[in-house]
């Protein structure tokens, strides 16, 4: 069983997943963030570009921080184009040694999601985000704004854009453009929303565009995805 719950960091989501008796394949989709995952260690997500398929053994948990478009490489200290469609444990990031206290700490609660957060919140008091940029061009490609749109508003060339986004998203703002306007057709078309207009409503050419989108960034068609 999936949860999630808004972290009290800004903009962060909490999520629990507890595998069942079986093996079972879970498809994450990419959806512009990182992760901070707990199971048997610290594993770190990096930003997706497409589906990643990940096989849960029988009766594993997990807990996870889901940072906030744009701030997880500010808490991790690693630019976000490094970690792009990775899986890498911690350690391979963080001395050791900090890596196995972290660990030994998280085990050590009752409530994982809330360790993690305590620790990205340590994280973040002494990390350099990234200006106010950053939070007008999630929120203008979020609201489906051309690239050149989105570096007028942030008074940035496209080039320069473009070049700022790596190490802070993992990608170029075309990308998470279709990242984040994959994850809004996602949110009406399970609302019960009809292809045609889920399509219109998030500025997709016709439905057809819609459909090689969604088979594009997640591996199969929106009816699977439902």
């Amino acid at each position: 069983m999936y949860q999630e719950r808004p972290s009290t960091l800004d903009g962060a989501v909490v999520w629990t997943r507890a595998a069942g008796p079986g093996d079972r394949q879970a498809r994450v989709l990419p959806d512009g963030c990182m992760d901070l995952i707990w199971s048997d260690g610290l594993l770190v997500a990096g930003p997706d570009t497409g589906a990643h398929l990940t096989s849960d053994r029988p009766g594993r948990s997990y807990a996870g921080l889901r940072f906030a478009p744009g701030t997880g490489a500010a808490v991790l200290g690693v630019p976000a184009h490094l970690l792009r469609d990775q899986r890498v444990p911690l350690a391979a990031l963080w001395p050791e040694r900090k890596v196995r206290e972290l660990t030994e700490r998280v085990a050590a609660t009752a409530d994982p999601g809330a360790a993690l957060e305590a620790l990205a919140a340590g994280r973040l008091r002494e990390a350099e985000l990234p200006g106010p940029w950053r939070r007008t061009a999630v929120a203008a490609l979020r609201g489906g704004s051309s690239v050149a749109e989105v570096a007028r508003r942030t008074g940035l060339s496209e080039r320069q854009l473009h070049r700022r986004c790596l190490p802070v998203f993992g990608y170029g703002p075309k990308t998470l453009g279709r990242v984040l306007r994959l994850q809004r057709a996602l949110r009406l078309a399970r609302s019960g929303t009809g292809a045609a207009e889920v399509a219109a409503a998030t500025g997709y050419a016709d439905q057809a565009h819609l459909a090689r989108e969604v088979r594009a960034l997640a591996g199969v068609p929106l009816t699977a995805l439902r």
